[in-house]
């Protein structure tokens, strides 16, 4: 019986494009199923064999601790030049949609910390 080996949901296309591509590379026989249209389901990448699956597995982590050490290294970076995103430099950049976002934060911690005592 296949296993769902990666879910795409909110995964990236470069990531889930790099995903294929090493398990091509190591021939690991895997089939992916296409999203749902009414997006109940975001598609994935299944593997029937549980010996490629324990493969997979292992070369996923490699390749999931050399993704993680390339973002921190790219965040960095952006952040010794100046590029990386602040609060201050969204503020400057969209202020209404950050004032607006922090007008329903308040709102909701509100109603969460107020409602209770108003309901008494």
């Amino acid at each position: 019986m296949a296993k769902l080996f990666l879910n795409l949901r909110n995964v990236p296309a470069d990531e889930a494009d790099d995903v294929r591509g090493f398990l091509h590379r190591h021939a690991i026989d895997f089939y992916e199923t296409p999203p749902s249209p009414w997006g109940v389901s975001a598609g994935g990448l299944w593997i029937e064999d549980a010996e490629q699956l324990a493969r997979a597995k292992a070369l996923m982590a490699d390749y999931q601790q050399q993704r993680r050490t390339q973002a921190r290294e790219e965040q960095a970076a952006a952040s010794r030049e100046g590029r990386a995103e602040t609060f201050l430099g969204l503020l400057k950049a969209r202020p209404l949609y950050v004032l607006g976002m922090l007008a329903a934060i308040a709102l909701v911690l509100g109603l969460t910390l107020a409602l209770p005592y108003l309901l008494l």
